[in-house]
């Protein structure tokens, strides 16, 4: 079958499984975080920040205009206004919002998490107590810079985030911009890589795919996996066999065989990457 052939097939069946493996190089980071019930600190105007800004209204009448849509958040909103969309927000001097708030960047390797989303995420809350209490731990936590407080700050975003795009029917969202675009060619890779694993690969058969040269394709596939293309077929590589030695009985060679490697130079593969032997990995998952 030809590259092309592969290309297309690949990137219908297997663009739906492109959201897990891109999520594997998620890093979000809070720049900022507080409560606020001040006017002026609201009201801004054609604005394009070149972070994203995750709010909870807690009280108070205004509005938001994302990209020429206005919106009008109330008491127990949640919303996600996206980096890079022009933001016109106001509130009432007599009534401003009060409301919970924080700056973020999130990114999957180095592709913004929300890149080109060019609209409001916006959600009534559920339990807005709920949020409310993970918003005020998030605050508090902005305040310390220690390792624990760091992964807790983290945590909590990715939570806020995880409420409010499922509340407001985003959950597919990722699942849509990988039918788009970059993201739309790398699952076609991806894919390919998934169901190659058994065969020898080079980088310039990866590269044909998208039809680049591998000069380019290299970096264009570490921005969005974090690894060179290669390091990523060895990783899933390592992944697959992990997954057979401690979830079946198949023989170590087999497992060999069907990671494309002669078994000697597996097990040397497989102890450089875990730090064990193929067999003391499999015991030790039993």
């Amino acid at each position: 079958m030809s590259a092309n052939m592969n290309s297309s097939r690949l990137n219908g069946t297997h663009t739906g499984n492109l959201t897990g493996r891109l999520l594997q190089n998620l890093t979000v980071r809070v720049t900022h975080a507080q409560l606020s019930s001040k006017y002026p600190g609201w009201d801004r105007s054609n604005e394009t920040p070149s972070f994203n800004r995750l709010y909870f209204i807690d009280s108070g009448e205004g509005k938001v205009i994302i990209n020429g849509e206005t919106h009008y958040p109330h008491a127990g909103h949640l919303m996600i206004m996206p980096a890079g969309t022009t933001q016109t927000s106001m509130t009432y001097p007599h009534n401003s919002y009060v409301r919970y708030y924080c700056h973020f960047d999130a990114q999957i390797g180095e592709w913004p998490l929300f890149h080109n989303a060019g609209k409001l995420y916006i959600c009534e809350a559920a339990d807005p107590d709920a949020v409310r209490a993970i918003f005020t731990e998030l605050i508090a936590l902005f305040q310390d810079d220690s390792f624990l407080s760091t992964l807790r700050r983290q945590a909590s975003l990715l939570q806020l985030l995880a409420i409010c795009l499922e509340g407001g029917g985003y959950a597919n969202f990722l699942d849509d911009v990988a039918h788009t675009g970059d993201q739309g060619k790398l699952a076609s890779v991806l894919g390919y890589i998934e169901e190659h694993l058994h065969e020898p690969m080079e980088v310039e058969e990866l590269a044909g795919l998208v039809h680049l040269h591998p000069n380019y394709f290299i970096p264009y596939f570490k921005k969005f996996m974090g690894m060179p293309p290669m390091h990523y077929v060895q990783y899933k590589r390592m992944e697959h066999a992990k997954r057979q030695l401690s979830g079946t009985k198949s023989s170590i060679g087999d497992i060999a065989e069907q990671v494309g490697m002669e078994l000697a130079h597996f097990s040397k593969v497989f102890k450089k990457t875990t730090g064990v032997s193929p067999s003391a990995y499999r015991s030790s998952t039993r």
